[in-house]
């Protein structure tokens, strides 16, 4: 959930006006095009918020809408009061209402999919597989089409008497989208079209001054070569030092020919204007050589100036000829030699032609192969020349992999990142429960879908519009009889995504779409397992679901008199007496937990530091997942002292980089990475413990100063939980935490503080 701040008309009235403002000055019309959509949804909350049609914190928020229409959100969680799903036709509705001679209208189109040639035309569009849905509304009539063809006319006909009253108004209709099939767990994260479209970006890339990698290529084979030319010609003039001492024989007709030489290279080449500049030494010595020829010889000022250009261009490369000139021009014709990277995009888009728009890169050798032969006959190149890195780049978020794959080849550089892949995944195991291939397809591409529907602002706990709640997917679950294939998908896929988010990103938050999933999943498969979303400090109502208090249960049966407890001063054995909830006594466990979290937050006042400073000691108490994921049997290849050392590199990282960003923001991601690193190490063995202790002793040494001096009272903390004793603050041993209401100690020149006082609201 995108929870960025209170429902307040304020808000929504000041993101109105930005938007404006974007779309009324700024320079990029792109830009502009952008902030006047974003401008457009911002009104209609806005108008909205004032008819009273809008009900904010709610999960039907639209007045007249029901839950399982797709509301338009924008940022911060509001609805506009629009669905996503109305608005002008989309492309390829526009292209059957043209190809069937029908009337421009969501009313005609429905009407054609009834018909016996629409209902055939949606039933190939299932046994291919080649549709995309945008949003979860255009799997309908899908799946109409596929109940018919499955015998079950009544469950067909009841979900044609719950959308038809919108039939008019939202778009039921799936693009469709020819596609590779790629092999089984793998994802992408750019599709063939996004790929091309960004290489194409590149290769039409322009600056005011014209194409920037072409001007670069003629300043390098043309503008140099002819100003050493010009230099020379000035050089053979020199005396002592002093330029235009004595002029040779020839030297005037000489001088001539360079600038008719000129004017033709200026009329010839006109991507480079530096040249143009006066005050460009060039200039200077053109300028110096034009008066020469009309007047005699240059004025007085352009002298001073001629000898500036000339001392100051031997200085900087040498004198033409000589060996240090003569290198430097060298390396700059083997670049100007290069072919520039306008070009080589468009090799590479000519490679990914072929493949469907919609599909990822199966063969990354073959897109990422250097040039070929008939590749530099057509594309004017260098054969067998490599791929730059940037055009790489580029390629390979459209390379098909499973997620290590794409790790490893620095596709997926985030938890954020690998969390919006997971989707596709995710969208085959749910698939598994059907029988059916066209049905699993069809289960594939709505969860995927539905995966792209943005979360609302939510209040009182209530939760987000789930699957099952849209009556397409109801009448799909009598016919969904693969309960075992299933639930054992749900639970691998469960427990590889969880290995896979703390092997590559340990140290960082578990971000909630991945929450999302594992949720999902989690259901799927039967497991109960309590997965908890991070929650924002600036909309909380101070209250707790029971899965809070479930899973700091789970971490206390994990973590009893560990390192991690002792360190914040858990009483676990406190935790697991909380009421767990279930039932009638729902609330009643996450009141206590929310109770105890206030109570060890030092009982904040109000305010979003306050908030935050509860939800923090909720994260700790239930170490935000990572237990739960133990508990389910995540275990990393490399061992927990991996992850603890990985873990506390990125608390070295943020904590060196306090002093360029002073923010409470980096405080808390520092405090977090530091949890992370506390969880880990307490499932190591003691021996494990220690060493892990000495390494981290061994890089603070490496760090500077202000680094080493922020991290030495928790590594003091730290040692002093490792030995078995619970911590004990003192000026030189502290409790890191991230969310305070009287200041940051970490920010302060001198962190220590007196005995007894405990930073950042600690327990």
């Amino acid at each position: 959930m995108d929870h960025h701040t209170t429902p307040d008309p304020r808000y929504a009235r000041d993101r109105l006006a930005r938007a404006l403002t974007s779309a009324l000055t700024h320079d990029d019309p792109r830009v502009r095009e952008a902030a006047a959509r974003r401008a457009d949804a911002w009104y209609r909350v806005v108008d909205g918020m004032s008819e009273g049609t809008l009900e904010i914190g709610s999960r039907t928020p639209v007045r007249g809408l029901p839950a399982w229409v797709t509301p338009e959100v924008v940022h911060g969680g509001f609805a506009t009061g629009a669905p996503a799903a109305a608005g002008p036709l989309r492309p390829h509705e526009r292209d059957l209402v043209r190809r069937h001679g029908l009337p421009a209208e969501r009313a005609a189109l429905y009407a054609h999919h009834l018909t016996e040639e629409g209902l055939a035309a949606l039933t190939a569009l299932l046994e291919s597989g080649e549709y995309d849905l945008e949003l979860p509304e255009e799997a309908a009539l899908l799946t109409v089409a596929w109940l018919l063809r499955a015998g079950d006319a009544r469950g067909a006909l009841d979900l044609l008497r719950v959308v038809e009253p919108f039939a008019a108004t939202l778009c039921l209709t799936p693009r469709p989208a020819p596609r590779e099939p790629v092999p089984p767990n793998t994802v992408f994260r750019d599709t063939v079209g996004q790929v091309d479209r960004a290489l194409g970006r590149r290769a039409a890339r322009t600056d005011r001054d014209g194409n920037r990698p072409k001007a670069q290529q003629e300043a390098l084979a043309v503008w140099n070569p002819f100003a050493d030319r010009v230099l020379s010609h000035w050089w053979e003039t020199v005396r002592d030092g002093r330029v235009d001492a004595v002029r040779p024989v020839g030297w005037d007709a000489r001088g001539a020919a360079l600038l008719t030489d000129y004017a033709r290279l200026a009329d010839e080449h006109t991507l480079c204007s530096k040249h143009r500049r006066p005050k460009e030494n060039l200039a200077v010595l053109l300028a110096a050589l034009r008066e020469s020829a009309e007047e005699g010889g240059p004025t007085a000022r352009r002298r001073g100036q001629l000898q500036h250009a000339v001392d100051s261009m031997v200085a900087k490369r040498g004198r033409p000829g000589s060996a240090r000139h003569t290198a430097l021009r060298s390396v700059e014709a083997e670049q100007a030699a290069r072919p520039t990277h306008d070009v080589l995009a468009c090799v590479l888009r000519s490679r990914i032609a072929d493949l469907p728009a919609a599909s990822g890169i199966c063969d990354p050798a073959g897109a990422l192969a250097p040039v070929g032969e008939h590749e530099a006959a057509e594309f004017g190149v260098p054969a067998h020349w490599p791929v730059p890195e940037p055009l790489r780049r580029n390629v390979l978020r459209g390379v098909v992999g499973t997620l290590d794959e794409l790790a490893a080849l620095g596709v997926i550089t985030s938890a954020e990142v690998m969390a919006g892949l997971v989707p596709a995944l995710v969208a085959e195991a749910e698939a598994a429960s059907a029988p059916d291939p066209a049905l699993s397809r069809l289960l594939a591409a709505h969860h995927r879908a539905f995966s792209r529907r943005r979360s609302l602002l939510l209040l009182n706990l209530s939760s987000q519009v789930r699957p099952t709640e849209l009556p397409w997917v109801r009448k799909t679950l009598p016919h969904r009889t693969a309960k075992d294939a299933h639930e054992r998908a749900a639970r691998d896929l469960l427990l590889r995504l969880g290995t896979a988010v703390l092997e590559h990103f340990p140290g960082t938050v578990v971000p909630n779409p991945m929450v999302s999933q594992f949720t999902t999943l989690n259901r799927s498969a039967g497991l109960g397992l309590p997965f908890v979303e991070e929650l924002a400090a600036d909309i909380f109502a101070g209250a707790f679901t029971p899965k809070f208090t479930r899973a700091a249960q789970e971490a206390g049966a994990l973590l009893a008199d560990s390192p991690y407890a002792r360190y914040y001063g858990i009483d676990y054995a406190e935790v697991l007496a909380l009421p767990a909830g279930g039932g009638h006594g729902q609330r009643r466990g996450g009141d206590a937990f929310a109770e105890l979290c206030r109570v060890r937050a030092g009982r904040p006042g109000p305010g979003v530091a306050g908030q935050g400073m509860v939800i923090e000691q909720a994260q700790i108490l239930t170490t935000h997942n990572l237990a739960v994921l133990v508990g389910l049997g995540v275990r990393p290849d490399r061992g927990w002292a991996d992850l603890a050392r990985r873990a506390h590199g990125v608390t070295m990282d943020t904590v060196a980089g306090l002093p360029r960003s002073p923010l409470p923001d980096r405080v808390r991601r520092a405090a977090f990475s530091w949890r992370q690193t506390l969880f880990f190490l307490s499932l190591c063995s003691a021996a494990e413990q220690r060493d892990v202790l000495v390494w981290m002793g061994g890089r603070a040494r490496d760090l500077p100063v202000h680094a080493r001096r922020r991290l030495e009272p928790l590594l003091a903390g730290l040692r002093q939980v490792v030995d078995g004793a619970p911590l004990r603050e003192s000026a030189t041993v502290r409790r890191f935490q991230g969310w305070s209401q009287s200041g940051y100690w970490m920010l302060d020149d001198a962190p220590a503080t007196g005995p007894g006082q405990i930073p950042n609201g600690g327990a």
